[in-house]
């Protein structure tokens, strides 16, 4: 379980303190796929990375399964079973796939170990596994191969954030159902998720909604997701934000964002 009390920080801003996260207390139960949603530079991401350990709070303190890790780094939180996903995964020139679900998982697996990750995300393993984590690769499949050593890492706790961020219609598809398949196998372990898209929110436990770096309100998905949508039997739509070569992007405002 990961628990917030009274957590702030904030940048300075020419000159001028600027707060991103203002006292904020917030419980991510075990069990439980959690999404975290609110307007766009309302402090979602910045709490991600609160909690990853990339970014130290100015005051409050953050536990996790009991134990105060607020100045613990992001290597032994990861160590202790927290795992991050980036909106913008890192590209990682000479390493290959292989080589990145190894240090996942901490041990020398055999590629066909490997592989078993990779088609979790539905990607062909024999196209990939031997290649590099480059610019080679769209961002969809960046995305389902950092989901993989995601996977491989089998953390306690797995933060994504805005893991729908520049991928195309199909791979989007393909993340819900990688989501799905993790929520089903969720015992004894949480996942976070910061999300606008209303198909994420659709199989969140729970939703908290952040606004102007608080939060504004939380609660189960049936209680939270009807006042985010209008109507509990709303219907996504498909708004392209972008293409590349014909291919249909989603950006952060695609499908349909609910704030």
């Amino acid at each position: 379980m990961l628990e917030l009390k009274n957590i702030s920080f904030g940048v300075d801003d020419e000159g001028e303190r600027k707060e991103i996260i203002r006292d904020v207390s917030l419980t991510i139960p075990d069990d439980k796929l959690v999404v975290v949603t609110g307007p766009n530079g309302g402090g979602k991401s910045t709490l991600a990375r609160l909690i990853a350990g990339i970014e130290r709070p100015a005051s409050g303190r953050i536990f996790f399964n009991g134990t105060d890790i607020t100045e613990v780094s992001i290597t032994d939180r990861a160590k202790m079973g927290i795992g991050f996903a980036f909106q913008q995964p890192v590209r990682f020139k000479g390493i290959q796939v292989l080589d990145l679900i190894r240090l996942a998982t901490g041990k020398p697996i055999s590629a066909a170990h490997a592989c078993k990750y990779l088609s979790a995300v539905g990607l062909c393993a024999r196209d990939y596994i031997d290649r590099e984590v480059n610019a080679s690769l769209s961002g969809g499949e960046l995305k389902r191969i950092e989901i993989a050593t995601v996977l491989a890492k089998a953390p306690t706790l797995a933060v994504f954030d805005e893991p729908e961020a520049g991928i195309d219609l199909w791979s989007f598809q393909n993340l819900i159902e990688v989501f799905e398949g993790m929520r089903a196998k969720i015992q004894g372990s949480s996942i976070l998720i910061i999300s606008h898209q209303e198909r994420i929110l659709n199989i969140a436990d729970e939703i908290v909604v952040i606004k102007d770096g608080s939060v504004s309100a939380q609660g189960t998905k049936d209680e939270i997701l009807p006042s985010l949508i209008g109507t509990t039997s709303a219907v996504a739509t498909c708004s392209v934000f972008g293409q590349a070569d014909g291919v249909p992007r989603l950006g952060k405002t695609e499908e349909k964002e609910v704030l």
